[in-house]
């Protein structure tokens, strides 16, 4: 159980603290960690206790708009974030980036592709950027037909060609929802416009991401498919770290590289979500609330692989106008728990029910 692996990787680290989001773990964390002089907790406010534990380094990995509260209470004078939560700045990027420079936080990226940009990038200043792009895999439909990914089950949504992540996830990679969500979070992170970002198909995923300068040049960060290469440089921030010889790059052994653009007729969910990035304000954080319900009720067989960007496109169709960017959290949150209302509300119609 969750309860258990948290408890089994506290002990492993010496951890002083443990704190399970789910409250309903509490007492299966407890009992794990009985005897071990490991303090633990459940529930929201475990969850914002450990945040407001001394630390140098905090990495905000929690999935969905749920690690959005905790990364914004993370973001203290003097703290380096680590940050795996895209959804923190796809439903809040204005309000997070604001609070980190206000509190003189440094925000890493720790998503493979914002890390090899935020590398390739340097001291380089925002003014010497043309275009920023971030690779694909293409997920496991990558050469399937439109009618074959529309029936796809969640089976097959589950077998990432490159990464072994959690269900949602796996699940955004195959629809290439996930890589219009890292857009939304690098429109932040980096400063850029809707305009300056774009996405590269690219199976071999040894190319993370590429920088375009005025001058012409380009720049591409480069590493093996392991999410543990941008993890070391995000601790070692202040003093790189030694790999393991299994995660150095040798392009003399490696598959040759291929680059693609991205189909969107058969993917349209990536099309949502830059359509979402260009309009901005609320958008980013309604696509993103309808998309985690319409992917859960895919998981549960609710809803079939073409009803993901069904829902969220409808979804987002019928959001009520809102001017400007969410300045904070507490209107991030309420727009995410009304997207995920009226995405609920849809879902119960006939047009998204499987038969």
């Amino acid at each position: 159980t969750d309860a258990v692996g948290l408890a089994q990787v506290a002990i492993e680290t010496h951890a002083s603290f443990a704190a399970l989001a789910d409250e309903a773990g509490g007492a299966a964390l407890r009992d794990a960690l009985a005897g071990t002089g490991i303090a633990c907790g459940a529930g929201r406010s475990a969850v914002l206790e450990a945040v407001a534990r001394p630390a140098d380094i905090v990495v905000s990995a929690i999935s969905g708009a749920a690690g959005l509260e905790a990364t914004f209470a993370a973001l203290m004078p003097g703290r380096t974030i680590a940050l795996a939560n895209k959804e923190s700045l796809v439903c809040a990027g204005e309000a997070v980036m604001a609070r980190a420079a206000a509190v003189g936080a440094r925000l890493l990226p720790l998503d493979s592709e914002h890390n090899a940009l935020f590398q390739v990038l340097g001291a380089e200043p925002l003014s010497a950027i043309r275009s920023m792009t971030l690779t694909a895999s293409g997920g496991p439909f990558r050469t399937w037909s439109a009618d074959r990914i529309a029936a796809a089950r969640p089976e097959d949504a589950l077998k990432h060609p490159n990464y072994a992540m959690g269900a949602k996830i796996t699940v955004d990679s195959a629809s290439m929802m996930n890589k219009g969500l890292e857009l939304i979070e690098a429109r932040f992170l980096f400063g850029l416009e809707a305009g300056q970002l774009d996405v590269l198909v690219h199976p071999q995923q040894i190319v993370h991401g590429l920088v375009t300068f005025r001058d012409g040049s380009v720049s591409a960060g480069m590493a093996v498919p392991d999410m543990r290469v941008a993890a070391a440089h995000c601790l070692g921030i202040d003093g790189r770290l030694d790999a393991p010889p299994a995660r150095f790059l040798d392009l003399a052994t490696s598959a040759p590289l291929s680059f693609e653009r991205p189909d969107l007729e058969r993917f349209p969910a990536l099309g949502l979500a830059m359509a979402a990035l260009r309009e901005g304000g609320a958008m980013p954080a309604i696509l993103n609330a309808a998309n985690e319900v319409a992917v859960a009720a895919f998981l549960s067989g609710r809803l079939r692989f073409s009803g993901i960007a069904a829902l969220v496109e409808a979804v987002c169709a019928s959001a009520p106008a809102r001017a400007g960017a969410l300045q904070d959290v507490t209107a991030a949150l309420a727009v995410d728990h009304d997207s995920r209302r009226r995405a609920a509300s849809l879902l119960s119609q006939a047009s998204f029910t499987v038969t």
